[in-house]
C-alpha cells in the first residue's frame, strides 16, 4: 500500500474539530454525531497511531503537542481538498457570502459603505465577520477575508489587490494648528496601538520625519487610537482607509499627509470570481470603491 503509515481515514474530522474546540462535547455539535462516536472514533486513531494524543483531566481535554502537529497537517490537507472539490464541482454557488475583514477596516470604512452595496448588487447577500490575522477559511467558516498582506495567504486561495496601505499622523484640526504655530509648535501625547506597536517607528523609518512628543499613551485597539485622535487626546499613525470619511468630513486632518507604507490589502477567497458569480460582483464592487484608497492626500 502507497500509504501504509494512514490511520483511518474516518478518525481524522472527529479528532482535527476535538482538537480545534479542545471539546468532544463541541466536536459532537459541529458533526452533528453524538459525543460517544467522536470518543470512538479518536481512540480508534490513538490506538492506531499507537499513541495517546490528549491528555484528560477532570474538567478539561487538553491536546498534546504531537495532537496539535498532526491536527495542523490534517486541516492543512482538508482545506486542500475542499478547495480542489469546490473547483471542479459544477454546482451553481447560492446562498450569502461571509466576509471576513479587519476589525477596524470593517468598522470605519467598509459598514458605512454597505448601503451603496446593497443598492449596486442588491442580489448578493453577504455576512459580515471581524476578523485578522491569518485566513482559515474551512475553520472559521468563511468565504472571503479582506487582509493586508504582513503575513503568508493560504496557499490555493484567489487573490485580488484592493490597494495599498499609506499611513500618516492624524490628528484634530486645532492640535494640528498648534502643532505648526509660529510662535513654537506644541508636544502633544503620542497615540499608540498593541495591535500595530511599530506603527510611529514604520512612519519615522519611512518619512525620516518626527513628532516632538510630550507623552506617550497605548491603547488596547488601534480604533481607540483614532477616537482618542478625534476626541484632541493625541496624534495617532492612521491608514488612509480607516481615516477618509472623518477628513472629509473635517474631524481629522493629516499634518503630514500620507505615505506608502509597502503593504497592500486583498481580497482572498475560497473560490475564483471566475468560479463564483457573487464572488466576482463582491470583487468588483470593491475594487472600484477601494480604487482612490491607495492614494491618500499630501500634508495640511
Amino acid at each position: 500500500m502507497r500509504w501504509s503509515a494512514l490511520p483511518p481515514l474516518n478518525t481524522l474530522l472527529p479528532f482535527e474539530a476535538t482538537v480545534r474546540y479542545g471539546s468532544m462535547t463541541a466536536a459532537a455539535q459541529e458533526l452533528h454525531v453524538t459525543h460517544g462516536a467522536v470518543s470512538r472514533q479518536v481512540q480508534n486513531l490513538e490506538r492506531a497511531l499507537g499513541t495517546p494524543l490528549f491528555e484528560r483531566q477532570a474538567r478539561a481535554l487538553r491536546p498534546t503537542p504531537q495532537a496539535r502537529q498532526l491536527a495542523a497537517v490534517v486541516r492543512d490537507a482538508l482545506d486542500q481538498i475542499d478547495a480542489a472539490a469546490r473547483q471542479i464541482s459544477d454546482r451553481t454557488p447560492t446562498g450569502p457570502l461571509t466576509l471576513s475583514c479587519e476589525p477596524t477596516l470593517l468598522m470605519r470604512w467598509l459598514i458605512p459603505r454597505l448601503p451603496d452595496l446593497a443598492a449596486t448588487v442588491p442580489d448578493v447577500a453577504v455576512h459580515l465577520s471581524a476578523g485578522g490575522g491569518p485566513v482559515y477559511f474551512e475553520r472559521d467558516d468563511i468565504d472571503l477575508a479582506i487582509r493586508r498582506d504582513d503575513f503568508p495567504f493560504p496557499e490555493g486561495a484567489s487573490r485580488t489587490r484592493l490597494f495599498a496601505e499609506r499611513i500618516g499622523p492624524v490628528c484634530r484640526p486645532d492640535l494640528a494648528a498648534r502643532l505648526t504655530a509660529a510662535d513654537g509648535p506644541s508636544q502633544p501625547a503620542l497615540l499608540h496601538t498593541d495591535t500595530r506597536p511599530q506603527a510611529w517607528d514604520d512612519w519615522r523609518r519611512i518619512t525620516g520625519l518626527d513628532v516632538a512628543a510630550a507623552s506617550q499613551q497605548t491603547l488596547e485597539h488601534f480604533y481607540l487610537t483614532l477616537q482618542a485622535a478625534a476626541a484632541g487626546v493625541g496624534v495617532a499613525i492612521a491608514p488612509y482607509a480607516v481615516v477618509r470619511d472623518d477628513l472629509e468630513r473635517g474631524q481629522l486632518v493629516a499634518p503630514f499627509g500620507f505615505v506608502p507604507d509597502g503593504t497592500s490589502y486583498h481580497l482572498l477567497s475560497r473560490r475564483s470570481p471566475e468560479q463564483d458569480e457573487r464572488v466576482r460582483r463582491l470583487a468588483a464592487w470593491l475594487r472600484a470603491r477601494t480604487s482612490r484608497l491607495g492614494n491618500g492626500p499630501g500634508p495640511v
